[in-house]
C-alpha cells in the first residue's frame, strides 16, 4: 500500500480543531462543577438521617457507574423527550415544554454537560465520601460543642480537610471526564472529536487528522494537570513552617 501523508487538510482544518478544543473545554469544566456539585450534595444526602435519601443516592451510584456513559447520553438525549410526551401535563409544569405542548429537547451540548456532570458526579460521591469518613470524629465532636451548626461543622471542619485528602483522585477523575467528552460526539455535540470527524468524512486524512487530535488531547490533558495543580498549591497545600 502506497500511502502518502499529507498533512494539508489537517492545518486548513486547524482553525476548527482549535475551536473544538474550546468546545472540549467547556464541556469538561461545565461537567466538572456540576460533578462537584452534585458528588457534595449527595455526600451529605447519602449520610442523612433519613433512609430514603440514602437509598436513593446508594441506587443513583449503582445506576451511574454500571451502566456506559454512551447510553447515559443517549437516554438524556432520546429518551427523555419520549419520556416527556407520555406526561405532557407533568413536563409541562415544571417548564419542559412550549405553548403548544410540545415537549423540548435539550441541544448535544446541554445534553452532554448534564450527562458528564451526572455520571461524574456518581464518582465524586464515593470518592468525597471516603474523605469525609477519613476526619476524625473527635473534631466533629469539637466543632458541635463549640456551638456550630452541622452545617458549618460540615463546611468548615470536615469538607475542606477531606478535600485536601481526595483531591489527588478526584481529579484523576476530572481528568478522565475530560477525555469522555469526545464520546458526547456521539451525539453531535460540538467538541474536539466530533471536529475531527466532520474533516475526516471531507477529506478522509484519517491517520494525520486522528494523530493531530491525539496530540491536542494530551495538551489538553496536561493543562487540565497545570490548572489542578495550582489549586492544590493554593489551596491545599499545607502550611510552611
Amino acid at each position: 500500500m502506497d500511502y502518502k501523508f499529507d498533512f494539508g487538510p489537517v492545518w486548513d482544518g486547524m482553525p476548527g480543531l482549535l475551536m473544538g478544543c474550546l468546545g472540549t473545554l467547556y464541556l469538561a469544566l461545565a461537567g466538572m462543577v456540576l460533578a462537584t456539585i452534585i458528588g457534595i450534595g449527595g455526600v451529605i444526602l447519602r449520610d442523612s438521617r433519613f433512609p430514603p435519601f440514602r437509598w436513593l443516592i446508594k441506587s443513583f451510584v449503582e445506576l451511574i457507574r454500571n451502566t456506559p456513559f454512551l447510553v447515559q447520553c443517549y437516554f438524556i438525549f432520546f429518551a427523555l423527550p419520549l419520556l416527556g410526551e407520555q406526561l405532557g401535563v407533568l413536563m409541562f409544569d415544571f417548564g419542559l415544554t412550549d405553548k403548544a405542548g410540545n415537549v423540548l429537547r435539550l441541544s448535544p451540548t446541554a445534553t452532554a454537560v448534564i450527562a458528564l456532570g451526572v455520571n461524574g458526579g456518581a464518582y465524586a460521591i464515593e470518592i468525597i465520601r471516603g474523605g469525609v469518613q477519613a476526619v476524625s470524629k473527635g473534631q466533629i465532636e469539637a466543632g458541635l460543642a463549640l456551638g456550630l451548626h452541622r452545617a458549618q461543622v460540615f463546611r468548615l471542619i470536615v469538607l475542606k480537610p477531606a478535600l485536601r485528602a481526595i483531591y489527588p483522585s478526584l481529579t484523576s477523575q476530572f481528568t478522565l471526564l475530560t477525555l469522555t467528552t469526545s464520546v458526547a460526539s456521539a451525539i453531535a455535540a460540538y467538541e474536539l472529536t466530533s471536529v475531527a470527524e466532520d474533516i475526516n468524512g471531507r477529506t478522509f486524512r484519517t491517520f494525520e487528522i486522528y494523530f493531530t487530535v491525539t496530540l491536542m488531547y494530551l495538551a489538553i490533558s496536561t493543562l487540565m494537570a497545570l490548572l489542578f495543580n495550582a489549586i492544590s498549591r493554593r489551596y491545599f497545600s499545607y502550611p510552611v513552617k
